[in-house]
């Protein structure tokens, strides 16, 4: 099956990970939170299943639609 991506719903800096790969997940479940202008953002999960690669660190700098993690359901 193929990982499906998370992408960053905004431009901004990764500022805390909230899962590891190999966790379990339900859809819209947070998997990060960004910084952006001051504010957290969280970015969801489209669907549930599980972890398989957090693409980003914390501190890093994305910008919308990138791909930050990725999961298998």
């Amino acid at each position: 099956m193929m990982p499906t991506p998370v992408a960053a719903p905004i431009t901004g800096i990764v500022w805390k990970i909230l899962v590891s790969v190999g966790d379990s997940i339900t859809p819209e479940q947070p998997v990060m939170i960004l910084e952006s202008m001051k504010m957290e953002v969280p970015v969801c999960s489209p669907c549930g299943g599980v972890i398989r690669s957090i693409d980003v660190s914390v501190g890093q700098a994305v910008e919308d639609g990138d791909s930050v993690a990725s999961v298998t359901t």
